[in-house]
């Protein structure tokens, strides 16, 4: 069985500000997204939009509060 590797929250963060890393939101509701989205976070429907044209070693942190 895979297991999807967890990393930490400073982690991430600096994986995003390098643009190592995408960071999505995993609520597929725009208003939760609104209420709860963090700092450089796309929404699910942002992320599906792009997703086409992405990397294929582009790393994807989804997250959910």
């Amino acid at each position: 069985m895979d297991v999807t590797p967890r990393i930490d929250p400073q982690e991430v963060q600096s994986r995003i500000q390098t643009g190592e890393a995408l960071l999505v939101c995993a609520y597929d509701d725009e208003e939760k997204f609104r209420a709860l989205h963090l700092e450089k976070a796309l929404s699910r429907h942002q992320f599906q939009e792009i997703q086409p044209s992405l990397p294929k070693d582009k790393e994807i942190v989804f997250y959910c509060a």
